[in-house]
């Protein structure tokens, strides 16, 4: 029953949309009804308010880390471990993908899973973002970024000694993630996807 409590906690922190909420705040549209129609930070940056998309990413990542935090160091005193922790991790990724607050349309979830391993491990996000950085520097390519950090995560979270159950947490939250890429995949395979700054993109 704890489990299902920090679990419950987690997915309605993750359900709260900040590209949303931020482009209300700001007085733009709605993210679900232009571009790529994805509620993210790469969508909003299309409105021309680079603030509003700063703040959309930090927070879609802030709401990743909270959730994983807070189970991190509270599910111990209620004599829970490693397996409510795992299953926040996949309780606010969730939310983020289908937020009960915004008709279960949500965003692809980088930002998000990116906060949700900084919390796990410092040294693991990091690894991760700079796997990102270097791939978006290479390639130009936002999604295909986001997919290769994707593929790396599991490998890096049993690199740096995360508990199985938490590997395991971040390997379910790679599949999710490369399951959310779909459209981006077929894009990248037909030579279609935008590159960063220009173009379609994810």
């Amino acid at each position: 029953m704890t489990t299902i409590v920090f679990a419950l906690i987690s997915y309605l922190i993750g359900s709260i949309s900040f590209a949303i909420v931020t482009s209300k705040l700001f007085g733009l549209p709605d993210p679900r009804t232009f571009g790529s129609k994805n509620p993210g930070a790469t969508n909003v940056l299309r409105t021309g308010k680079k603030a509003a998309a700063a703040l959309t990413l930090l927070g879609d990542a802030a709401k990743g880390g909270v959730a994983v935090w807070l189970a991190l160091h509270f599910a111990p005193l209620y004599g829970v471990g490693d397996e409510t922790v795992a299953a926040c991790v996949l309780a606010v990724f969730l939310g983020h993908v289908y937020p009960v607050f915004f008709n279960f349309y949500g965003g692809k979830g980088v930002a998000t899973a990116l906060g949700i391993l900084l919390a796990l491990n410092v040294w693991l996000g990091l690894a991760l973002a700079a796997t990102w950085l270097a791939a978006a520097f290479f390639w130009r390519i936002s999604s295909l970024s986001a997919l290769i950090a994707a593929v790396c995560a599991p490998l890096y979270a049993w690199f740096f000694h995360l508990p199985p159950l938490l590997v395991g947490a971040v390997f379910l939250l790679s599949v999710l993630l490369i399951w959310r890429h779909q459209s981006n995949i077929r894009n990248l395979l037909s030579g279609r996807e935008g590159a960063i700054g220009k173009g379609k993109a994810g």
